[in-house]
């Protein structure tokens, strides 16, 4: 008996001592080295932190190549995030020095090679957001970690400039904008080059993102500069057609900028705001978080992404057929508008105060102001319709959500979807959406308890915090994590969320021109969950009724 424990022992000892590693990896800029860790028996990963993708980037320029580096680079430790503003807008934090990667590499009993690679773009209005996100306790939210490991798949994690220094734009070629999208542009293509260096194919690229990430992810599939840089695409809450993704008029607040940095607003405006201090321009490019039913929070997000004539040569809805054999997955959460709407109208998530009809046509008519009052009117006739004679308290709060969300986000998405798949030759379209209730939802929480899944409440499950944090997490919620990596990981490896190396709930079927198909995604999804034509009515209004109304006159 003692023998076979010490012949367990000694089994166990060889099995750590010489666990599958990447050792030293060799890359175009140098020679790299990371961490290796041991996942269980016979499953180990090397992550790599901080890994340069580009040079430090010139003050509105495009990301230069990486001059390279001697020796071994010791990528053991996240690099800053590039500069942003702090949460109150009065601070700020990170470098200009910012441009690296993080990779996590899983392997079995040797080293892996050929795997699927995905890469991360994280949201955060283009105004803040890192490559490992938020720190949980002791990991970080965009740790690749459970990913990786349960899904059999690379992932990469990338950093890019947002704020100011990411998105200012004078709307002409002195200042063109757009550079946070070359920074991930510039990542995707060096992920191209080199991660066949790590284990991984780079014919099996998929990106993938959220909230202003996902309209990143849609922007970088209709750009022309991408041809042949990746396969597949998911974009969750967020699409180039969202109506906070392209600023139409950068130059008013490029200007708005300057004089907060005493520069002028003439022709010398440009060559002033380059060599302007860098954290004062970050400070001048806040988001107002005042906002009101007639002024809603989402007109405020002006740093964002514009037609320049070169990353994105014309309107995102006429750039799709760049996007024809790309694979692609888009959804919303079903509670998306939440986060902004509470915001717009406090009310909804009191329980006590009333939200009144006239609040929920005063937001309606925001959003619909370049139809007037016919718009508003017709817009408020198709979200009562349901209501009856006697609309309870909860039914007008849970419409002014319902409102946000499909005006910010899902109308937008179903509209891109539309478009991907009319547009597509080989590649297939996936519609999805994600309805598990909130985690901060119910009684003596700071959510109302009618709450589905707001505004990033996905992020969670996709990064796998109810299997790194055990505890925390009640078993559901460990269900539609598991879901949501299987579908995910399975797209990344065949294009088709179905099939791969794990098992799913239910087929989840393509999205069509005609069908327009979708999956309801949560804990208890089952072959009730597909859906067809999410929220029809509410589309047609926003994408057919409200278009073909006339624009007002002057004296309306």
């Amino acid at each position: 008996m003692a023998r076979l424990g010490l012949l367990v022992a000694f089994a166990v000892f060889l099995e750590v001592v010489s666990g599958a590693s990447l050792g030293v990896v060799n890359t175009e800029g140098g020679m790299v080295q990371g961490e290796n860790i041991r996942l269980g028996f016979r499953r180990h990963m090397d992550v790599f932190r901080g890994v340069p993708f580009a040079d430090i980037p010139g003050r509105f320029e495009k990301p230069k190549r990486h001059p390279g580096w001697d020796g071994i680079l010791k990528a053991t430790e996240f690099r800053k995030r590039c500069l942003q503003l702090k949460f109150y807008m009065t601070h700020t934090r990170g470098s200009e020095d910012c441009l690296y990667l993080n990779i996590w590499v899983p392997h079995g009993s040797t080293v892996s090679t050929d795997l699927p690679v995905m890469v991360w773009i994280y949201g955060g209005g283009f105004l803040t957001g890192s490559s490992m996100g938020s720190k949980i306790v002791t990991t970080y939210l965009y740790s690749g970690q459970e990913i990786a490991d349960r899904g059999n798949v690379i992932v990469v994690t990338l950093g890019y400039r947002v704020g100011t220094l990411g998105f200012l734009s004078t709307g002409d070629s002195s200042l063109p904008g757009n550079y946070g999208l070359w920074d991930q542009q510039a990542a995707i293509a060096w992920v191209h080059r080199n991660i066949r260096s790590f284990g991984g194919d780079p014919d099996n690229v998929t990106i993938f993102g959220e909230s202003a990430g996902a309209a990143s992810v849609s922007f970088q599939t209709l750009t022309p500069h991408n041809k042949g840089l990746f396969k597949r695409a998911i974009s969750q809450s967020g699409v180039a057609l969202c109506p906070w993704a392209i600023n139409k008029n950068p130059r008013k607040f490029a200007e708005e900028v300057a004089l907060k940095v005493n520069c002028p607003t003439d022709e010398n405006m440009a060559a002033c705001l380059k060599i302007a201090d860098p954290v004062k321009l970050t400070l001048a490019g806040p988001i107002s978080l005042s906002s009101s039913p007639d002024s809603p929070i989402v007109e405020n997000l002006l740093l964002s992404p514009v037609i320049d004539g070169d990353f994105l040569p014309d309107a995102p809805h006429n750039l799709f057929h760049n996007a024809a054999d790309i694979d692609y997955i888009a959804g919303i959460n079903d509670m998306d508008g939440h986060l902004f709407t509470s915001l717009d109208v406090p009310s909804i998530n009191l329980p006590l105060v009333g939200t009144s009809v006239d609040v929920v046509k005063r937001l309606l008519a925001s959003y619909t102001k370049d139809k007037g009052q016919a718009g508003s009117d017709i817009a408020f006739s198709t979200y009562n319709s349901t209501w009856g004679s006697n609309p309870s308290r909860e039914t007008i709060k849970r419409t002014v959500v319902e409102i946000g969300t499909d005006y910010i986000f899902l109308v937008p998405t179903q509209a891109a979807l539309y478009l991907h798949a009319a547009n597509a030759t080989t590649g297939r379209t996936y519609s999805y959406s994600f309805s598990q209730p909130s985690y901060l939802g119910g009684i003596g929480r700071p959510y109302p308890k009618w709450m589905g899944a707001d505004h990033a409440d996905d992020l969670q499950y996709v990064f796998g915090l109810p299997f790194s944090m055990h505890l925390s997490y009640l078993p559901r919620y460990r269900d539609v994590s598991g879901y949501l990596i299987a579908y995910w990981t399975n797209f990344a490896r065949t294009g088709d969320p179905n099939k791969g190396e794990l098992s799913v709930p239910v087929t989840w079927p393509e999205f069509t021109i005609t069908g327009q198909k979708f999956l309801d995604i949560n804990s208890k999804t089952n072959n009730d969950s597909v859906g067809q034509k999410m929220r029809e009515p509410y589309v047609h209004f926003w994408t057919s009724v409200l278009p073909s109304l006339p624009k007002p006159s002057k004296n309306e």
